[in-house]
């Protein structure tokens, strides 16, 4: 690991975005092109009202796959979570989870679809001419489904067992046999959209065995029948890990649905017809997608470098690198707004021909919808930067801003003021504003780059010792913000002639990583509700769950080895095995919270009690992410006690007293 951080701060930057991206743009490639290698034969050999029809069925795929990034990036984040915490069994037991569970809801979302194909249909906005092509395709894609679920679930799972290539492949080998399959079932035996769909399903499925044959390869893991046993408690964990993927990918579904519904509905007034306006819009966003992919791709490459660098306070290599990843963008971004503006007619026409009105509307939409696409080599970057340098909140907000916020309020009010056009509008609006929302934060967090940041706070303690106990005890102190906590562990630890840890672990995690430990304080300990909502591009660890991987480590390193007072950072929970431990909770009113607040750490006291709450909201966030239980609950603490009470120091001599008898019971 070590020899990679030096390489991240040290190596040319070009040389390390080349080697981080180039393979993930060529994964998002394959991603994009599996989807559009069906429509460009489709195209051909049924005609525009094929595509049409796959685009009213995409959705239902796209559903699948929001379920299945869902199981695999949060069974991924599961293993590499327990695989730091060296608990093997427990990350075999949510990889085993996650699979199950992917197994179990492919199967019904399997039935619920053929059950419920026509009214699904009419939901993603079907027109009575899209309907039989539609049905047809929607019905086999729909027994493939479960073949696509488990093999996606795998496939993320795979990667985080550190076997990135495997997963490639076996994707890969997947698209280039739909390639193949494709103009094999719909021209040769002549079976139109339905031959593509069963060469679609025939690609997946071969996809889902290569990923199952690597189920006895696994690196790190083992899978047995108890693994393979479904418990409640793993399997939310899973979930709740996975949900920014899930979230993400529904988001995409709102919107097609949104779309071809109002484009059904305006169409239908307007010279076209509803069926020309679902088929092309549908088209131009998939090859749109391709230009997105290449620019995710550059800027996930980049991501590994620009964290390390900001978190070890290389500002310099931070601006040169995101300097690098825009200027990239913004021309790939270029390139494409050249080629949809001048040469639309080319580029529909390699998903087949159609009549006038079919090819008059493809070029205003390539020319109208994707006015604004250059905004993407900025925006798009701006959200993964963000997400790389622990701002995951704002990540969010810049990931999501553009479908959600901006997109379908616009389609909706352009709609009804210009009809067909008014959606097609809406596509250069959301882009602009995205842009500008994007380009705000880029400059604020540029300018403090060029700042620079203030020295860290965060000083070694004194670890002076003379020890008063006779046997091995560990002291975790879990403390609402303003309540003494801390003041009462130090003086516990000055009490009984141990040492203390707090500040210490920001310093050693400093000293193990090359991250600064300004970085550090501000990313550990911390969840922010949003950073639920984070963007699904990259699947895996965020900086939150690499800090507490080695802050547990150091953790278990340090109780090993002697008597202590631990602060916070979910040490109760992650020493909840041992003998030797005493847990404590410290709280307090707010009233006397907030007195502590504006006189030791100097906060307004307008404005301390609202403080409070959000910093006492973040630390319960991290809790409950890492350990599925409450923060405040009191029974997970053996001593729960009110500083208020006795005062702070008489609090930390009862516990004095409480944790030597303790002692002597162990």
């Amino acid at each position: 690991m070590e020899k990679q951080e030096n390489i991240l701060g040290t190596e040319k930057i070009g040389k390390l975005i080349k080697k981080f991206s180039i393979p993930c743009i060529i994964s998002m490639l394959v991603n994009s092109l599996y989807n559009i290698v069906d429509q460009i034969f489709i195209g051909w050999g049924v005609g525009y009202l094929g595509n049409g029809a796959t685009n009213i069925v995409f959705p239902l795929t796209m559903i699948a796959l929001s379920f299945a990034l869902m199981l695999g990036d949060g069974a991924s984040a599961f293993l590499s979570l327990k695989l730091g915490e060296k608990k093997k069994e427990e990350a075999s037991k949510g990889v085993g989870n996650g699979i199950i569970m992917s197994i179990i809801i492919s199967i019904l979302f399997c039935v619920i679809t053929l059950i419920f194909l026509p009214q699904l249909l009419n939901i993603f906005g079907c027109t009575d001419a899209l309907r039989e092509y539609a049905t047809i395709y929607g019905r086999v894609i729909a027994i493939g489904l479960p073949f696509m679920i488990i093999g996606t679930t795998l496939n993320s799972i795979i990667r985080a067992d550190g076997s990135p290539s495997y997963s490639m492949m076996s994707m890969v080998s997947g698209a280039v046999l739909n390639t193949i399959l494709d103009p094999l079932f719909i021209f040769v035996f002549k079976m139109g959209v339905q031959g593509a769909a069963i060469a679609t399903v025939i690609s997946q499925f071969v996809t889902f065995i290569l990923n199952i044959i690597y189920i006895k390869k696994f690196k790190s893991i083992t899978l047995n029948k108890s693994a393979l046993k479904l418990e409640f408690n793993t399997a939310k964990k899973v979930l709740s890990l996975g949900i920014s993927s899930f979230i993400t990918q529904m988001s995409f579904v709102f919107v097609m649905a949104v779309e071809n519904n109002l484009l059904g509905k305006y169409g239908a007034e307007s010279e076209y017809g509803s069926d020309i306006p679902i088929t092309v819009l549908g088209i131009v966003m998939k090859i749109s997608q391709i230009l997105n992919s290449i620019i995710i791709g550059l800027a996930v490459g980049s991501q590994p470098l620009l964290g390390y660098n900001y978190g070890a306070r290389k500002f310099d290599r931070v601006k040169q690198t995101l300097k690098i990843v825009l200027s990239a963008s913004v021309g790939i971004s270029t390139i494409a707004f050249i080629l949809f503006q001048t040469i639309p007619d080319k580029l529909i026409s390699i998903f087949g021909s159609g009549d006038e009105m079919y090819m008059e509307f493809a070029c205003m939409t390539f020319r109208t919808y994707l006015l604004l696409c250059i905004c993407n080599g900025i925006q798009i970057p701006s959200g993964i930067f963000f997400q790389a340098i622990g701002k995951s909140a704002i990540s969010a907000i810049l990931s999501l801003s553009r479908q959600i916020v901006f997109l379908i309020p616009s389609m909706f009010i352009l709609g009804h003021l210009f009809g067909l056009k008014g959606v097609l509008y809406s596509g250069p609006f959301a882009d602009g504003l995205a842009f500008v929302l994007s380009a705000i934060m880029l400059i604020i967090e540029i300018r403090h780059l060029k700042q620079g940041m203030s020295k860290s706070n965060a000083l070694a303690d004194d670890t002076s010792t003379n020890n008063k106990l006779d046997k091995h005890v560990v002291i975790t102190i879990s403390r609402e913000y303003g309540s003494g906590g801390r003041y009462v562990g130090r003086l516990i630890a000055d009490a009984l002639g141990i040492k203390f840890y707090d500040k210490d672990f920001i310093v050693k995690l400093a000293e193990e990583t090359g991250l600064s430990e300004e970085y550090i304080e501000n990313n550990e300990q911390k969840r922010d509700t949003l950073a639920t909502l984070n963007n699904g591009y990259y699947s895996g660890l965020d900086n939150a769950d690499d800090l507490f991987i080695k802050e547990s480590e150091l953790i278990k390193e340090v109780s090993d080895k002697e008597s202590c007072v631990i602060i916070g950072r979910c040490a109760d929970f992650i020493l909840k095995d041992r003998q030797n431990v005493i847990k404590v909770f410290v709280y307090s009113n707010m009233e006397d919270k907030i007195k502590r607040a504006t006189e030791i750490y100097s906060l307004d006291k307008s404005k301390a009690e609202k403080e409070i709450k959000r910093i006492d909201k973040l630390r319960a966030n991290h809790y409950k992410h890492y350990t599925d239980k409450d923060w405040d609950n009191h029974s997970n603490y053996d001593i729960c006690i009110n500083s208020d009470t006795l005062g702070v120091e008489k609090s930390a001599e009862l516990l004095c007293e409480i944790i030597k008898e303790k002692e002597k019971m162990m």
